[in-house]
């Protein structure tokens, strides 16, 4: 049998067993049971200088090919977000061409596309609360005009402008009721942006987030989901329990979803902050975790649509182990892994990022992840990945006798 060899920290080797292809199969249409979105990653053209600084210069086939990748698999897409490098290589200019072609796709494919909608086009660092909302309504409007669902982030602005909680409410209030239809909050932790802390005004989550039930009971009619990035299951059970009617939460935990999207059809221990008697049992997904599992994540919730939750606990739990290597401290860097997944799967020619990102993690941070993309069945062409692999570690010195090379 083929063999993946691994290198541990102390620069050693190791082998284990090559698995095989899942043979996991597409769904006749989209996921039933659970609203799904993969928070996708930008491809950089190889011959292009995307060093730190320089203006991102996207492979835009590769790009939007990974898209429809995507929505074959019945998951929806979520853009302009945090994984496609917002704030951390990917500028203005870029932003909007991503937003204007990923909607265009959704359209020709049929996919529901959903982008994120910030403030990020102003270059100074401080201004006004004013300026923050003028900002968010002209990011919030352009989306619109290109037909995709909009996703309210946090903006690093709002956080440093706001001097009191009644910044926050102001600016979501006048933000959301200039809105055309609902929108999605989404809620980012520090661990992924540490500017954001005290976001909702209170580093306390219990506080921020009566801020922001507030603020979505103000708005009910123009708030379509919230999405919560904290990697902290009871604080978005306890959230999802106090959402008015018709708000869903979107999980973006990439350490506890499978408990969190599973809900009542998964073990209690499993989610243990979670109320049996509440109506809100679970969570549908935005999750950059899920482009990088997108098959494995599929046939999961193809699972609970034919009813089998044991059958979605089989395949859906060991990739929770598989994220948390990706979304390992320093955690906003998970974005090098889920696009060295997406090279080890052959969705791009080379493992490579904009803004120079591909070097933020080490070679045994990586070999972790084969390691257990390999247990989870999350490589979609195992023999490709394992040629790819050993490969890098040739490139850098590493001899690897006796194996797929």
């Amino acid at each position: 049998m083929p063999h993946l060899s691994l290198l541990g920290a102390d620069g050693a080797l190791t082998a284990v067993e090559l698995e095989e292809a899942a043979g996991y199969t597409k769904p006749e249409g989209p996921l039933r049971s659970r609203v799904a979105y993969a928070a996708a990653h930008v491809v950089p053209k190889i011959h292009a200088d995307n060093t730190p600084g320089q203006p991102a210069d996207v492979d835009w086939d590769a790009t939007l090919d990974f898209r429809r990748a995507v929505y074959s698999w019945g998951l929806g897409v979520a853009d302009a977000m945090d994984t496609a490098q917002r704030n951390m290589g990917l500028d203005a200019a870029a932003t909007r061409d991503l937003i204007a072609r990923s909607a265009q796709v959704a359209r020709e494919e049929g996919g529901s596309v959903v982008v994120g909608v910030n403030t990020d086009h102003i270059d100074d660092e401080h201004i006004t609360v004013d300026q923050v909302i003028d900002a968010y309504k002209t990011q919030l409007h352009f989306t619109e005009e290109q037909g995709a669902g909009p996703v309210l982030m946090a903006s690093r602005h709002l956080a440093r402008a706001a001097s009191s909680v009644e910044d926050y409410r102001r600016v979501y209030r006048e933000v959301l009721q200039s809105a055309t239809a609902p929108v999605v909050l989404h809620w980012l932790g520090t661990a992924f942006d540490p500017v954001l802390e005290g976001y909702f005004g209170s580093t306390d989550w219990r506080e921020a987030s009566s801020v922001l039930l507030e603020i979505i009971g103000e708005n009910a009619d123009k708030v379509a989901g919230v999405k919560m990035s904290l990697l902290d299951a009871a604080s978005e059970v306890s959230v999802r329990e106090r959402l008015p009617e018709g708000v869903r939460m979107f999980t973006g935990d990439d350490f506890n979803y499978v408990g969190l999207i599973g809900g009542q059809d998964v073990p209690q221990a499993r989610q243990p902050d979670r109320d049996p008697n509440s109506p809100r049992q679970h969570s549908d997904a935005l999750l950059g975790a899920f482009a990088a599992i997108t098959p494995v994540a599929s046939a999961a919730i193809q699972a609970l649509d034919a009813g089998d939750a044991d059958r979605y606990f089989e395949i859906l739990d060991p990739t929770e182990e598989l994220s948390r290597q990706v979304f390992a401290a320093p955690t906003f860097y998970y974005k090098t892994g889920v696009a060295f997944l997406s090279w080890l799967n052959g969705h791009q020619r080379a493992f490579q990022m904009v803004g120079g990102l591909h070097s933020a993690r080490s070679l045994p941070h990586l070999s972790r992840i084969v390691e257990l993309a390999n247990s989870a069945h999350a490589l979609e062409q195992p023999e490709l990945a394992a040629i790819r692999w050993h490969g890098m570690l040739r490139h850098n010195g590493i001899d690897v006798p006796g194996v797929i090379a």
